[in-house]
């Protein structure tokens, strides 16, 4: 996968011309929110079950790949917060190339739900460089469920993206891919093989633990959790000492949930070293980011993180 390039006009064309032709950007939630929920199911691009893999590949066309994962809750607690990102993320690769933040991005989007009360979990693309990343968002479905437990399938995902991830720039070049999780919840307390079988089709026997599956995940990604503004769980210590268990320094507070495709940029340059956080953020305010400032303070906390990445060799220690 990832062939191609992104082409902003394309892309605003394509906007303009679904709306003066009536039709919703985001057709395919509506059209599952008109079926009975047990016919509700996962769009053909993003179907999870019995996929064989997740592809980022180096080519002619991009010989130095750069696998980035975007993978956001849709669950009732993120109030509105997924309809912003749908809208704001087919602007990342445009951000990522245009300011030389990474070498040939290709941008893999989907979406977690929960693995125990919901229809449609897990929502998985491919990894993409051009306009079918906006094809993509716009097939996932917001199912918007959840159970009430404060706790959601994010450890599902893991393990998918731990199993079926192939990524050249690991194989060819030692260079992890970077995943980003954007939620409000915790992880269920395991990984349940129910879950597996059902809505990946692994034949696995038995739960696993959360930490082991984001130790097989760690293998192949730096893992983000950006908890954005807006969201039923924003301020409460009680996510962030969850989740800084789990990426250490790698947690990230957005204030402005309009700046998701800045942040993820940023941060990609910094662990890049293509830019530093000065850099970057005069980079925003150049192009008329409202977002440089929600940046720059969600991305204070890692950039010493950074700085001993790049001087380890890309290798970020959890406890930073």
């Amino acid at each position: 996968m990832g062939r191609g390039y992104w082409d902003t006009s394309a892309y605003t064309q394509a906007a303009a011309a679904r709306r003066a032709a009536g039709r919703q950007d985001f057709g395919y939630t509506a059209a599952m929110r008109n079926l009975p929920r047990n016919q509700r199911r996962a769009a053909a691009s993003l179907d999870a079950y019995g996929a064989a893999a997740r592809e980022a590949c180096d080519s002619a066309e991009h010989p130095a790949s750069t696998p980035i994962a975007v993978m956001f809750d849709v669950t009732g607690s993120m109030g509105q917060v997924p309809v912003t990102l749908q809208k704001r993320l087919p602007d990342l690769l445009g951000l990522l190339t245009r300011g030389g933040y990474a070498t040939d991005p290709q941008i893999l989007v989907g979406a977690i739900g929960d693995d125990r009360y919901d229809t449609v979990p897990l929502q998985v693309g491919q990894f993409e460089s051009d306009n079918r990343i906006d094809e993509q968002l716009r097939d996932i479905y917001l199912e918007r469920g959840g159970g009430g437990d404060r706790m959601e399938g994010y450890a599902l995902a893991a393990y998918f993206l731990a199993t079926r991830a192939r990524l050249d720039s690991l194989d060819n070049r030692g260079r992890k891919g970077y995943l980003f999780i954007v939620g409000d919840e915790m992880n269920k307390p395991q990984l349940y093989a129910e879950s597996v079988r059902r809505f990946i089709g692994d034949e696995v026997r038995q739960d696993m633990a959360v930490d082991e599956v984001y130790r097989m995940l760690d293998e192949k990604f730096f893992t983000y959790y950006i908890v954005p503004r807006l969201t039923s769980y924003y301020n409460e210590p009680w996510l962030e000492d969850h989740w800084r268990r789990i990426v250490g320094e790698r947690f990230l507070r957005l204030e402005d949930p309009q700046a998701v495709c800045e942040l993820i940029a940023l941060t990609v340059g910094l662990m890049e070293d293509s830019i530093s956080l000065e850099e970057g953020l005069d980079d925003l305010q150049r192009i008329g980011s409202t977002g440089t400032a929600a940046v720059g303070k969600a991305l204070a906390r890692i950039n010493r993180g950074a700085a001993v990445a790049v001087a380890t060799g890309g290798v970020l220690p959890a406890d930073l």
